[in-house]
């Protein structure tokens, strides 16, 4: 039964990390069709971080990712197909994660054929943020501290910005606070648009790249668990962009830079592009309840999904 088939899985069941901390959180397995977009599931992207290769040096931890540019074709539905720049073959591009005052080593290869370069949100100095082009075939390491704590991103940062974005090349970049959140299941939702057709306007929508998807599939959350929810709006050319949750409030924490959870409660939160919250919420109900833009044509053009409430036992 595609994104409808619960089965249990004892390690995932148990393990939900936050930072370096392993915490319990409930969380169903789920099974997405994959038949789109070259094999990639962005329901595997939902709980998928990036933790990098850990090193100790000279007393403190070192996280090294490696990050390849390259061209893709990606199935976005069964009438359209899209030449994307990505970022280790897949759109968006990996969850990035770490503590903060790791230091972070980003490896960074263009073989996209085109000159590219990552740009990182956050706190780091001149050399490392990103504006130069590294052209294609060469590699450049940035290295930096990971600071603040906060959701933040990244992205190609070559001229024209919005192209290179919305072609796929950019992924959300999380610095976990010193002091752990508290447990919870944690997801990754991030909103782009695609121009098909190259007007400098959008024809799909998407979560996770590919539109429609979590429609099919359904994304399986437990009863009473509490789920923190990391968005982040990347759709270029439209002004801004709502995320809106049926049946339900949410907890709004902007850019994810309070330890705490949010001052105020909303069903509804609208962010600019490259904008970025944590938003936590509880089911108490089990069934489907939706999400998605309330600009209507963002969620009838892809942009719109499921949440299925599974009973507890």
């Amino acid at each position: 039964m595609v994104g409808g088939a619960i089965a249990w899985s004892q390690r995932q069941s148990l393990m939900s990390f936050q930072g370096t901390v392993k915490v319990p959180a409930m969380v169903p397995m789920n099974h997405g069709d994959m038949s789109h977009g070259n094999g990639i599931s962005p329901m595997a992207m939902l709980r998928d971080f990036d933790r990098g290769t850990v090193t100790q040096e000279n007393g403190r931890t070192v996280r090294e990712f490696k990050l390849v540019a390259q061209s893709g074709e990606l199935q976005l539905d069964k009438a359209n197909k899209f030449i994307t720049w990505n970022l280790n073959g897949r759109v968006p591009a990996p969850t990035l994660r770490a503590n903060e005052g790791d230091r972070i080593r980003v490896v960074f290869q263009n073989k996209g054929g085109h000159a590219h370069s990552l740009h990182f949100h956050g706190d780091h100095p001149a050399n490392m943020d990103g504006i130069k082009p590294v052209r294609n075939g060469q590699v450049f390491i940035y290295e930096f501290d990971a600071k603040p704590f906060g959701v933040h991103l990244y992205h190609c940062h070559v001229e024209p910005v919005t192209r290179h974005i919305g072609k796929g090349l950019y992924g959300m970049f999380i610095v976990d606070p010193p002091t752990p959140r508290p447990p919870a299941d944690e997801l990754v939702l991030i909103m782009a648009g695609y121009d098909v057709n190259a007007d400098r306007k959008n024809e799909l929508y998407a979560f996770n790249g590919i539109p429609h998807y979590y429609m099919h599939n359904p994304i399986a959350i437990q009863q009473d668990q509490l789920i923190r929810l990391y968005v982040l709006n990347m759709i270029e050319f439209d002004i801004a962009a709502t995320f809106h949750l049926h049946a339900n409030l949410f907890t709004v924490n902007q850019t994810g830079r309070s330890p705490i959870v949010g001052s105020y409660e909303t069903d509804v939160i609208t962010m600019g592009t490259a904008e970025r919250h944590i938003l936590e919420f509880k089911y108490h109900e089990t069934g489907k309840f939706m999400f998605h833009p309330h600009q209507d044509f963002m969620a009838e053009a892809g942009c719109m999904g499921y949440f299925d409430v599974i009973a507890n036992a």
